[in-house]
C-alpha cells in the first residue's frame, strides 16, 4: 500500500487528499443548510475558515502531547501532518472553543451553529478515516484473513490491512462506516429535531462509537494505564444527555 500519489514531479499523500475531500464536502453542506435557515453566509464563511485551521492546529496539538518525548526529539516532524497524527478529539475541542466565543461575538445561537456543522462532521469524519488506511494506522490487533471475511470486509481493504504479512483488524474501516450510519441518521431526523437535539446525537453516537472502536485499537493515546479518547468519548455522551435532557426541562436553553 503506498501512501502517497506520485505525479513523477510531485508526491501528495493520500492521507492529506482524504482530508482535503472531507473538508470540502463538510464546507459545501454547512454552507448550503446555513442559506435554507437564512444565517448570513458571511459569518459562516468566516467561522469555517478560522474553525478549520484551529481545528487542525488543535488535532495536531492534541497529538504531540501525548507522543511529547518523540517530538521533542524531532521538532520539525511536528508540521508533517500529512504522515499522520491528527487526534480528532483535539481539533473538536480547539473549534469548540472558538466557536463559541466566535457566535458570542456575532450573535449566532451557539446549538444552531452546532446542529449545522455536526451534520458536515460526521461525513467528514466518515471520508477523513480512509486517510488511516493509506497510511496503515489507526488499525487494530492481528486478525486472520477468515475472520476478515467473516466481517464482510471488502477485499481492497483486507489487502490493504495486510502489513508486513499480517493481517490486522481494520478499526478505521469500521468507524467510518458508523460515522456514515450516523451521517444518515441525522438526515433523516433531522427535520424533527429541536435545536441542540442534532449536537446532542452526534455527542452521544460518536462518543459511543469513538468509545467501542477504541477498545480494539493498537495506537491508542494513553493516560497511564487508560485510553484517552475513551475518556473523552464517556464525557462526550455525558454532555450529550444533559443537553438533551436540559434543552427538554428549559426550552429557553435553546435560544440563549
Amino acid at each position: 500500500m503506498h501512501p502517497y500519489l506520485d505525479l513523477g514531479f510531485v508526491q501528495i499523500h493520500y492521507y492529506s487528499i482524504c482530508i482535503f475531500i472531507a473538508m470540502l464536502i463538510g464546507v459545501f453542506l454547512v454552507l448550503k443548510e446555513a442559506k435554507r435557515q437564512n444565517i448570513d453566509e458571511n459569518k459562516m464563511i468566516d467561522l469555517l475558515f478560522y474553525a478549520i485551521i484551529i481545528g487542525i492546529v488543535g488535532a495536531r496539538l492534541y497529538f504531540v502531547i501525548f507522543h511529547l518525548d518523540y517530538y521533542l526529539n524531532n521538532p520539525l516532524n511536528i508540521f508533517k501532518i500529512w504522515e499522520g497524527g491528527l487526534a480528532i478529539h483535539g481539533g473538536i475541542i480547539a473549534a469548540l472553543i472558538f466557536i463559541y466565543f466566535y457566535t458570542k461575538k456575532k450573535d449566532l445561537n451557539l446549538l444552531k451553529i452546532l446542529d449545522i456543522l455536526v451534520v458536515a462532521l460526521l461525513i467528514a469524519q466518515a471520508i477523513g478515516r480512509w486517510g488511516n488506511f493509506f497510511n496503515s494506522e489507526a488499525h487494530g490487533p492481528e486478525t486472520t484473513l477468515e475472520t476478515l471475511n467473516n466481517l464482510f470486509v471488502p477485499e481492497f481493504v483486507i489487502n490493504g490491512m495486510q502489513i508486513n504479512g499480517i493481517y490486522y483488524l481494520p478499526t478505521f474501516y469500521f468507524e467510518s462506516i458508523l460515522c456514515l450510519l450516523g451521517f444518515i441518521i441525522i438526515l433523516i431526523i433531522r427535520k424533527k429535531c429541536k435545536i441542540g437535539d442534532l449536537t446532542a446525537f452526534y455527542l452521544v453516537w460518536y462518543g459511543l462509537v469513538r468509545f467501542y472502536i477504541e477498545s480494539f485499537r493498537t495506537d491508542s493515546l494513553m493516560f497511564f494505564d487508560f485510553k484517552i479518547a475513551q475518556i473523552v468519548s464517556i464525557i462526550m455522551v455525558i454532555i450529550g444527555v444533559v443537553l438533551f435532557i436540559k434543552s427538554r426541562k428549559n426550552p429557553k436553553f435553546r435560544e440563549e
